[in-house]
């Protein structure tokens, strides 16, 4: 079994019914942008300034939108953390995915180190925690957030750093969990022993398998098997 796993937050292990994505969508359009919900979700995953930059452009593409500068994207971005923070502080859908914590503790009740990284910054991640209950040392081993880091997902920088705040020096025993194209990139730049991801509800498995994840799973509970745990032993 591997010495560390790091799981990704919205959609992997904190419940996720498209409220980033509305929420990015939502942010670029009062911003005079053109997105929808399907095409932000192409971007998620990833530093959200990153995204947002990225989604203008594609935008301007079209014809819609201003020329994309640092300040722009600073406004859209602010208006995004407004929404999702408010989201994530008052809504009552905000809960953790099915199984999450008892596989957290399953995971460290055998010595294997749990760690969550993400593509939101220190702030939303502190709103999250502070709602779900998740701390460290507590819950989890360590939390990564994407301001954290020179350069978020496809890129290993995440991932490495979990694995030096948890201790562990070598990618090929650690496993990264995630669901969506970035969370995939970034797994196989760190070179992970298991690069697993969970098919829906942000991406299909159509669109995945292309990816070539070592494995592809329909849950975050189908997680202990491929690591080849049990819950209950």
């Amino acid at each position: 079994h591997p010495l560390l796993v790091v799981f990704d937050m919205a959609c992997t292990t904190v419940s996720d019914n498209s409220d980033v994505a509305r929420c990015l969508t939502q942010a670029r359009r009062t911003a005079g942008y053109y997105c929808d919900d399907a095409l932000a979700n192409t971007r998620m995953g990833m530093a959200k300034p990153i995204a947002i930059a990225e989604l203008a452009a594609l935008s301007l593409e079209r014809g819609v939108g201003r020329a994309v500068t640092p300040s722009l994207v600073s406004e859209i971005h602010r208006d995004f953390l407004h929404a999702i923070n408010e989201h994530y502080r008052t809504h009552p859908s905000v809960r953790a995915a099915e199984g999450a914590a008892e596989i957290f503790a399953a995971l460290r009740h055998r010595g294997i180190k749990v760690a969550l990284d993400t593509g939101f910054s220190r702030p939303t991640v502190d709103i999250i925690l502070a709602r779900l209950g998740w701390s460290v040392p507590a819950t989890l081993d360590a939390v990564v957030t994407s301001d954290e880091v020179p350069h978020g997902r496809p890129a290993a920088d995440l991932f490495l750093e979990a694995m030096r705040r948890c201790g562990v020096t070598d990618s090929r025993q650690c496993a990264h969990v995630g669901d969506t194209p970035s969370d995939i990139g970034e797994g196989r730049a760190a070179a992970v022993g298991w690069n697993i991801a969970i098919a829906g509800p942000s991406h299909t498995r159509e669109q995945l398998d292309p990816l070539r994840p070592t494995h592809l799973v329909s849950a975050l509970t189908a997680v202990p098997a491929v690591l080849g745990l049990s819950l209950h032993t």
